[in-house]
């Protein structure tokens, strides 16, 4: 069977979108993997379906790198509104996830914003193993009596986050290497994306994130998010700001009257071609 795909990317995190909204696509664990390959594959940092909704304009299934399928992810939302918006004369709409719906609508200067709801904060929510204040978890990186890394923020956007702040940018052997570390560490039951914000001024995010299942991306929407209100709670930023990640700036708020997470960013639409499945 073949599938026609449309690559794209939002602030550099990749995507092969597949539209499966009149004919089902249910790719095996193995043949996501193989499309997401970047030496065999198309290559991709997630393979992406967008399937019909009973409750809103579409939903949005997510296959990571690895294979396996996660709730949600930030910077696709804002590219499968972008499609979903270019097919409709709408001002917003409605895209379901695995992890709640989101709205997505078009900024004046092309960029898109997604509203990714409030963010979940308790232990249970994101999840961790045990209760503790979700400010500042207990995890550290390195040894006991002088971790290298430690008390991490923790963030659900739909998917779990943790966040640790460091007084610079860290290189890839650092993310990777933390990062991979952290991801299976017992304190998240169901894995857990790492983040790695450097914080420039109150208004101003310098981040790196290893997302659960793809690795160092250039980007990561819902870790953008999770940074944020990790840094807002911390009192080291506003309730506002731009969030520096590999592939460009994403613009996060978190709005004091809705609780609601917004992330404003670029869509790039690469090339189209057709998948063997």
């Amino acid at each position: 069977m073949t599938r026609s795909f449309v690559k794209m990317n939002g602030a550099g995190n990749d995507f092969v979108v597949v539209n499966a909204l009149e004919t089902p696509f249910a790719p095996t664990a193995d043949q996501a993997r193989a499309i997401a390959d970047r030496e065999t594959g198309e290559g991709c940092d997630q393979l992406i379906a967008i399937e019909p909704s009973e409750t809103g304009d579409a939903f949005m299934r997510v296959w990571n790198a690895d294979g396996g399928q996660v709730e949600t992810c930030g910077n696709a939302l804002r590219c499968v509104g972008w499609l979903l918006l270019q097919s409709t004369d709408r001002d917003q709409v409605v895209i379901d996830t695995l992890g709640g719906p989101t709205t997505a609508r078009r900024e004046a200067d092309g960029r898109i914003t997604v509203d990714m709801g409030p963010p979940r904060l308790d232990w249970r929510q994101i999840p961790l193993d045990e209760a503790m204040d979700t400010r500042g978890i207990e995890l550290q990186v390195g040894p006991i009596d002088d971790p290298v890394l430690h008390t991490p923020g923790a963030v659900s956007m739909g998917n779990p986050h943790v966040v640790f702040f460091m007084d610079h940018a860290p290189n890839d052997g650092f993310v990777r290497g933390a990062g991979s570390l952290v991801e299976h560490h017992p304190r998240f039951p169901e894995g857990v994306n790492v983040g790695f914000a450097h914080v420039t001024a109150p208004d101003h995010i310098r981040l790196r994130v290893w997302e659960r299942g793809a690795g160092l991306t250039k980007a990561c929407g819902t870790g953008a998010c999770a940074a944020l209100v990790a840094a807002a709670r911390r009192g080291l930023t506003g309730r506002a700001a731009t969030i520096e990640v590999d592939g460009g700036d994403l613009f996060v708020s978190w709005d004091e009257a809705t609780d609601h997470v917004l992330m404003t960013g670029p869509v790039v639409v690469e090339r189209t071609g057709t998948l063997s499945v």
